[in-house]
């Protein structure tokens, strides 16, 4: 398996994500679309902490484990909430094709 790199600033793609979370890998999923977008259709493990609201709602995050941000498509939203959390120090990136590819993948 390839491992999770998070000192790239290249987004992570939805089968190494998996396959890192069947092997029990420290991965926190964080989706960064609005409440409405989430509750339309989410990602299982994902918790809802839109981009706005990271700044207030990081103590949600925890610091400890890989984080993957992702929103739709991948790339937006994802790659800026990745990029704010990689300033404050986490171990972050963002999920290629977002939501949108894992909800795809089977």
């Amino acid at each position: 398996m390839k491992e999770i790199d998070s000192s790239s600033n290249e987004c992570i793609q939805v089968e190494v994500v998996k396959q890192a979370l069947q092997q029990n890998e420290k991965i926190q999923i964080i989706d960064v679309r609005s409440k409405e977008e989430f509750v339309n259709n989410h990602i299982p493990e994902a918790i809802n902490i839109t981009l706005a609201e990271i700044e207030n709602q990081i103590h949600q995050i925890k610091k400890d484990c890989k984080i993957i941000t992702a929103c739709g498509k991948g790339g937006g939203r994802s790659m800026d909430g990745a990029k704010l959390l990689k300033e404050r120090g986490y171990n972050a990136n963002w999920l290629c094709g977002g939501t949108n590819e894992w909800l795809n993948l089977k």
